[in-house]
């Protein structure tokens, strides 16, 4: 049946697991989180030498994971074989190799949990594997955060783990990290590691042991931009021109290019009150006042022509008409143009 991530990770806390998952779609952070746990947890360590199996799709054909999968667990309750990168399976798709697939799914053996990890895609909704799979296995479909999610999924993902952070500072790791979960979870991880209390992540924690600049960031050059700050977006470009590989132009034009998008919907809906524009940018409530002064100062046709600077310098990144500008130039200029 089709589940939810977390549902399905509550299952697997509580000790109920199911004999067959398929874990699909462009999130991997998701898919690799259910499989790691299974992997790590579904049976004891000593059992595992004879009764756990790690493969991976490319060296994989489906008659041999299934012949492992058919196989009774030595001196154990179960046994359990994973499937990596499930999506490079040899002819995974095909009606013959998606037969032997469905036949197993018909009768499982119990004592056999067997996880794809498809990455990166789905298999197609119409084939009969797909219709097989949701009414016999587990089947997740892991989608995309959207960055206007990111920040609560942060805050969501701290308090599973025992800690609190505020929507400013899940803003803040948002701006300056970038959409990859499997990223941002890593550097929390560097964060949480120094604390065996529960303890509230400040910007300063982030600083101190992630090593994002509090005052120099993404975040903070939106909000000097979106003030017509000129004295500290100017500052908060040249620390990114001296730090150039931890600050690369193509996802910062990206980030500036959304905070216009947002303030252009501000202008086109100014009749709504301030739940619905939260709703329809996707900004954060905690945000919007920020937004609305912003689009205060910058009027409708502005903000037009700031759509043009801003794919101005995303040819220029690109090489297209550039003069030899590198990062930081092309940066600084288009930043110019947009505040005066």
């Amino acid at each position: 049946m089709a589940s939810k991530v977390e549902d399905v990770l509550k299952d697997l806390k509580s000790g109920k697991y199911a004999p067959i998952y398929f874990l699909q779609g462009e999130e991997p952070f998701f898919i690799d989180q259910i499989c790691n746990f299974i992997e790590k947890n579904a049976i004891a360590e000593h059992e595992k030498g004879f009764n756990q199996v790690v493969m991976y799709g490319k060296d994989a054909p489906m008659n041999v994971i299934l012949s492992n999968a058919r196989r009774f667990p030595m001196m154990a309750e179960r046994q359990v074989v994973i499937v990596k990168e499930a999506q490079n399976i040899p002819s995974l798709g095909k009606e013959e190799v998606d037969a032997l697939l469905i036949s197993y799914l018909q009768n499982p053996l119990p004592s056999t949990i067997l996880v794809f990890a498809h990455k990166y895609k789905k298999i197609d909704g119409r084939k009969p594997l797909t219709k097989e799979l949701d009414k016999k296995a587990i089947l997740v479909t892991s989608e995309k955060i959207k960055d206007f999610q990111l920040p609560a999924w942060i805050e969501a993902y701290v308090k599973s783990q025992g800690h609190h952070i505020d929507a400013n500072t899940s803003s803040f790791l948002a701006d300056s990290i970038g959409n990859n979960l499997e990223v941002i979870s890593n550097e929390l991880s560097k964060i949480f590691i120094n604390f065996t209390e529960p303890t509230s992540i400040t910007k300063d924690h982030i600083q101190k042991y992630v090593g994002i600049n509090k005052e120099y960031n993404n975040f903070e050059l939106l909000k000097a931009i979106g003030f017509r700050d000129v004295v500290k977006a100017n500052k908060i470009i040249h620390y990114f021109s001296q730090n150039p590989k931890s600050n690369p132009l193509i996802p910062m034009i990206a980030l500036i290019y959304n905070y216009f998008a947002k303030i252009a919907l501000l202008h086109a809906n100014k009749s709504m009150g301030d739940a619905e524009l939260a709703k329809i940018t996707g900004v954060n409530p905690y945000f919007l006042k920020e937004y609305k002064s912003a689009s205060k100062n910058y009027h409708l046709g502005k903000v037009i022509d700031c759509f043009g600077y801003i794919q101005e310098a995303d040819l220029r990144s690109k090489g297209v008409d550039s003069g030899g500008m590198d990062e930081a130039e092309i940066l600084r200029e288009m930043i110019f143009k947009i505040m005066h």
